[in-house]
């Protein structure tokens, strides 16, 4: 294939199969914000082909029936489909025991089997697990459960600023007490692939048992796990052009049988009795109750149309489509990329540092323009602690990618750059007030919450998309008075927030029920929102603050439409410590004798 080249050069066109592919997405044919989609977001989750959801339909409409238990002709229709989907999996996976491949919820699920199941027989206390820096939390907490419950001891692979982990410091930490080793192929958070192989083999010399999270790797790269030899190996069906709420679980038949059931119910057992249950064999006997019959049959068609699309041609084009991005991202004066790996795939995090802009901002922005993209620590918090960053701004790649999504994402960071060189340097009130230095609380906005929020309300209705209220929302937190350096502490810290978020409060002086507070993020949109609720809440009564629906007054203006969960949840978090203040202060006016 042809490579692509710069933008400004001739484009070399991707192959046929490619420019095809985006026509079998129906998502792609409506517009975003009045915009042609740009999904730089696949990482997340993949969009689905035709193919997949005429599979789902074809089996609600011809095929509803429960598997395993009916001897009619439905259920044993139902019970075919949903069994090939597993030989699928298994020769996607060049597996040849199909026993072996489970389906579960997703990679989630797959890993907590594993670490609920797995460790009930073979840890005990001051056993060692070893995962690494760059995991996603699903590969982190679960071990983290068994360690607590077990006595085990969670030991972490570290990693070089590339993002790559450190193999010396790797072997290091390997010991006979080493039991369980977990790691991913490919970094959701840095692009960065991992030598699972030589990991394994390394694992293996010390009689260790290996899971991969496979989770990004299977849609963009041929997965042999005979030769890489893993015991365990997890990914879940909507990364790779499947639906959601289906996964799959690989483990070594030996290790398997030797597990116990992870849930029972129907469909996992040979006979109950009151005195003793016999368990199925595999892979019934970790599939309890009714699966995701549609699911399954939805990963197999996405299996199906993966490889009439060819795998190698799938990963030839997205590394030269990565490649692309990476390059064309470099052109954009103060950005930085986060993970520099040798060798990556599918994924580039990346920062706008000069002048620096938060993450959220970046996403919120973008948005606007119709580009989909993923803001935050990616569920990696102690990666992102590692680099000593919050969040990363993510792109990730699907074969329905152009070198035409690459530049219009180029374009618009490089707008967004203009547009905050262009604006006026922000005169924000001093953060004491010189005659007492105290710091500079402002007077209530209205006489009451419920008022505050009509004058909002007004105001927005004159205002006609997200695009304008975006703005104004950021307008608002340029008003913000500053605040003071030495609150910013833990104690004021508000956790929760994907962004950094202090806020100090107090009892208005001269007052028995009455809440003054300042708060202050590094992102422009969160400022925005706590101006929002400044307006609201700041100089009110506590009794106030705590009868006032705040999610009526957001579903109103149209915040819970316009905010991604994180944001929101964020929004939530300050919005708890806003009300706890004010309840601490009804508590003390309750019980005091001048009341």
């Amino acid at each position: 294939m042809s490579a692509i080249v710069s933008h400004r050069e001739q484009k070399a066109v991707p192959p046929t199969s490619m420019i095809e592919a985006r026509r079998d997405f129906p998502i792609f044919e409506q517009l975003i914000r009045g915009k042609e989609l740009v999904y730089l977001d696949s990482g997340a989750t993949t969009q689905k082909p035709r193919a997949v959801l005429e599979a789902m339909d074809r089996y609600y409409e011809q095929q509803n029936a429960n598997i395993h238990r009916g001897n009619y002709f439905l259920s044993l229709e139902a019970t075919a489909a949903f069994e090939q989907a597993r030989e699928k999996v298994a020769r996607f996976l060049n597996v040849k025991d199909t026993r072996a491949i489970l389906f579960t919820r997703g990679t989630t699920e797959s890993i907590n089997l594993v670490a609920s199941s797995l460790s009930r027989y073979l840890l005990k206390r001051g056993d060692e697990i070893i995962i690494s820096t760059m995991e996603h939390h699903s590969n982190i907490v679960p071990w983290q459960l068994a360690c607590e419950q077990y006595g085990a001891i969670l030991k972490v692979i570290p990693i070089n600023d590339a993002g790559e982990l450190l193999m010396d410091e790797y072997e290091k930490l390997l010991s006979p007490r080493t039991r369980i080793v977990a790691v991913t192929h490919l970094s959701n958070a840095l692009g960065t692939i991992n030598n699972i192989a030589t990991i394994t083999k390394m694992a293996h010399a010390v009689g260790a048992v290996v899971l991969v999270d496979g989770a990004q790797w299977v849609a963009h790269h041929v997965t042999d796990l005979p030769a890489l030899d893993v015991d365990f190996y997890a990914f879940s069906g909507h990364k790779l052009y499947g639906p959601t709420g289906i996964g799959v679980l690989y483990g070594k038949r030996q290790l398997l049988e030797k597990m116990p059931p992870y849930q029972g119910g129907g469909d996992m057992i040979k006979r109950v009795t009151f005195e003793k249950t016999t368990y199925a064999d595999l892979p019934n006997k970790f599939e309890a109750g009714t699966p995701n019959i549609a699911g399954a049959i939805g990963l197999g068609a996405a299996i199906d149309y993966i490889n009439h699309l060819g795998l190698s041609k799938v990963a030839q084009h997205e590394e030269t489509l990565f490649k692309y991005m990476e390059r064309r991202l470099l052109e954009v004066p103060g950005l930085r990329i986060v993970g520099t790996a040798a060798h990556k795939s599918g994924a580039v995090s990346f920062l706008l540092d000069q002048p620096a802009i938060a993450a959220y901002d970046v996403g919120l922005r973008l948005d606007i323009d119709g580009i989909a993209v993923r803001t935050g620590h990616h569920c990696c918090e102690p990666l992102m602690d590692r680099f000593g960053i919050g969040a990363t701004i993510r792109a990730t790649l699907g074969v329905y990618n152009r070198a035409s999504d690459v530049d219009a994402l180029v374009d618009s960071l490089q707008t967004l750059r203009k547009e905050r060189a262009a604006q006026p340097a922000v005169s924000r009130p001093a953060a004491l007030n010189l005659a007492n230095d105290e710091p500079a609380y402002t007077q209530a906005f209205a006489e009451t919450p419920e008022a505050a929020a009509e004058q909002f309300i007004d105001e927005f209705s004159f205002l006609d998309d997200w695009a304008d209220r975006y703005q104004y929302i950021i307008d608002l937190g340029n008003k913000l008075p500053a605040f003071p350096e030495n609150e910013r502490t833990d104690v004021n810290r508000v956790h929760g927030c994907q962004s950094t978020v202090f806020l100090s409060a107090r009892k208005r002086p001269g007052t028995l029920d009455t809440l003054d507070f300042l708060a202050d993020s590094d992102a422009d949109i969160v400022r925005g929102l706590i101006a929002i609720l400044q307006r609201l809440f700041t100089g009110q009564k506590a009794s106030s603050i705590l009868a006032f629906d705040i999610e009526a007054f957001l579903e109103k203006i149209g915040l819970d439409k316009n905010l991604a969960m994180t944001r929101r949840n964020g929004l939530v978090s300050m919005i708890k410590r806003i009300k706890g203040l004010a309840q601490a202060i009804e508590n003390t006016c309750v019980g005091c004798e001048k009341c």
